[in-house]
């Protein structure tokens, strides 16, 4: 009996794995390219889900969210393109490059940004009890947005909750120290909010030590969380006009990231979308 048994277990086994490598070939067939990425045309259900069906085989990933900015950098820079590239999800989180798929006659669902999957993510975690780890954010951020997480999420498992310092990452004791701390927790999601690609560069070490984590470069998602930064009202978002609260809020910061990069990066790209869609 307990041979059967333990045949029956293997065969669910297998046929798990099989059903696993079948879906993961169906989603990459799917992927479409918009100015030079390779996006995953998902809705943000279906991110959580494909998030926590892998965590429950026992597989870890590393989640990317493209919006302009990192459009305009991976078109200039080899090294954030194989980020962007080597990352196992990646979904538009940007109206622009929503608007582009569209033009380009290979739609995604809509934006998928970490500043939402940081709430809806940590839910699905909070319910099947999986550990979850907040790095990144200005100093404090990250333990105020563990605390409002909580306060949602009572269940929420949450393990580990740091801002390392300036410049961590150009030394090997400041990388050993967040690898060390990471260990220790032995998180199986952690949302690292650094801003691209220094947090994706990050991902990308860690990920050698941590296969069965999850990693979302999230961006300003952690300090959304906390309240330390405002996000744009939900008519801005769905417009494609969150750029322009942000940089309204923090123009010193931003402006020339997005007047003379973004918007016309932007610009171009759909210009460019239009005109195939038009003639061919």
């Amino acid at each position: 009996m307990a041979t059967g048994t333990a045949r029956t277990q293997g065969r669910r086994r297998r046929d798990k794995t099989l059903d696993r490598a079948r879906d993961e070939a169906a989603r990459k067939r799917r992927r479409v390219r918009v100015a030079g990425l390779v996006l995953d045309p998902m809705s943000e259900g279906e991110v959580v889900d494909h998030v926590i069906a892998s965590l429950k085989c026992g597989e870890g990933g590393h989640l990317v969210t493209p919006n302009v900015d990192i459009g305009w950098a991976v078109a200039r820079d080899p090294e954030a393109r194989e980020l962007v590239e080597n990352a196992d999800l990646a979904v538009a989180d940007g109206m622009p490059l929503v608007w582009a798929a569209d033009l380009l006659g290979t739609p995604v669902p809509g934006r998928v940004t970490g500043a939402d999957l940081i709430w809806s993510l940590s839910e699905a975690a909070a319910f099947y009890r999986y550990p979850v780890y907040l790095l990144g954010g200005p100093q404090g951020a990250a333990r105020q947005a563990a605390a409002r997480l909580l306060e949602r999420h009572p269940r929420l498992d949450v393990v580990g909750a740091d801002a390392p310092p300036p410049g961590f990452e150009t030394t090997e004791e400041g990388y050993a120290k967040v690898k060390e701390d990471l260990l220790a927790a032995a998180p199986r999601v952690v949302f690292v909010g650094l801003g691209f690609p220094k947090q994706d560069r990050l991902i990308a070490r860690l990920r050698q030590d941590m296969p069965a984590t999850w990693f979302v470069g999230c961006g300003a998602a952690i300090a959304f969380a906390a309240g330390t930064a405002r996000r744009a009202p939900m008519w801005m978002r769905r417009s494609g006009l969150e750029w322009l609260f942000r940089l309204i809020n923090e123009p010193g910061r931003l402006a020339r990231r997005y007047l003379l990069h973004d918007l016309p990066f932007a610009l171009k790209l759909l210009t460019v979308c239009l005109l195939r869609r038009l003639f061919s």
